[in-house]
């Protein structure tokens, strides 16, 4: 069996093919970019339509096969960007009723967890899921994923994101932010953990006044991502206890982050559990992810899927992973 996906909940689209065996064929990828500000959503949307046709076209050359090897086709639904979301899913519906194959709909965030556990061969970790718009704290239990701890404003991605913008790195920021704490050292930001969730935006509000009364980039750098990091290995540890995990596994665009990667490696090592990151290529927004989750849900219940009509599936903007049923664990 081979997935064709599409992938277009934010700065990315992306087309990919899978088989059934997790095996990635092709994945092909462009990403939205901006100088001067963050992720315009309709602009994102104009980059996602002039692009998608010739990177369909590139996926299925470099995979060396044409649409009538495909056997079913998953679509990013949500959550998402609603103006980025419709631009995969127009192009997923026409290639399905052009080629008559069951269109599955995926939640993008399920996928990153999924995309995951193939590609660190971990069984049942404590997930935490860095992504730009997303931080949560994620694990299996009584059938579902389910948050057990969250950020109460912003994403960690886009809180970096935006600290970039206010000391002109562009995005996205994170890559730069990471190459400048190398250099600065520590100043107090403050530190914000409710319980089990996260609260970014003050410390990053902190950070930005700091910078506009001289304080250098490379040290608001430094201290933002300690704080932040510190904050996320601090739940994450607390949410492994509370549901006895010996795995983690850091997925999302900030699993690129050397630095996060340290923090739970020592935290993991002293309560002896294993943990685990996405590699590079595959810890952002790809449909890499999309193409495998839609064989997982596809092979569960493929019955629901065959007799579904594409007239009834449509964007979920704000999805979140507790609503998704669970049908392949």
């Amino acid at each position: 069996m081979i997935c064709l996906a599409i992938e277009s909940t934010a700065h990315t689209f992306s087309v990919a093919l899978v088989n059934d065996k997790g095996k990635i064929l092709s994945e092909i990828r462009d990403m939205y970019t901006s100088k001067e500000t963050g992720i315009i959503p309709l602009e994102a949307a104009t980059h996602h339509r002039n692009v998608r046709d010739e990177l369909l076209k590139k996926c299925f050359d470099e995979a060396k096969i044409n649409i009538k090897d495909i056997d079913i086709i998953a679509v990013a639904a949500g959550p998402g960007l609603p103006p980025c979301l419709l631009t995969g899913m127009e192009l997923a519906k026409k290639l399905a009723h052009e080629n008559k194959l069951p269109l599955i709909f995926v939640n993008h965030l399920i996928a990153h967890l999924e995309i995951g556990k193939l590609l660190t061969h971990t069984k049942d970790p404590v997930f935490i899921l860095a992504t730009g718009a997303n931080t949560q704290i994620i694990a299996f239990e009584s059938g579902k994923y389910r948050v057990f701890g969250e950020t109460l404003d912003t994403g960690i991605g886009n809180a970096l994101d935006k600290f970039g913008r206010a000391i002109n790195l562009g995005f996205p920021a994170g890559p730069k932010i990471e190459e400048l704490a190398k250099k600065g050292k520590y100043v107090d930001l403050g530190y914000v953990v409710k319980g089990m969730d996260l609260s970014f935006s003050g410390i990053l509000t902190k950070a930005i006044d700091l910078f506009k009364r001289g304080v250098s980039k490379e040290d608001l750098c430094y201290s933002l991502q300690e704080t932040y990091f510190s904050m996320l290995t601090e739940v994450t540890e607390r949410a492994m206890a509370h549901v006895n995990k010996k795995e983690a596994l850091l997925i999302g665009g900030v699993a690129a982050n050397k630095r996060l990667i340290e923090m739970l490696n020592i935290m993991c090592k002293e309560r002896k559990a294993k943990s685990f990151y996405v590699p590079l290529k595959y810890s952002g927004d790809q449909a890499a992810m999309i193409a495998y989750t839609g064989i997982l849900q596809y092979k569960s219940n493929k019955k629901y899927y065959n007799n579904l009509k594409l007239n009834d599936i449509d964007i979920n903007p704000n999805w979140r992973v507790e609503q998704v049923n669970i049908t392949w664990l």
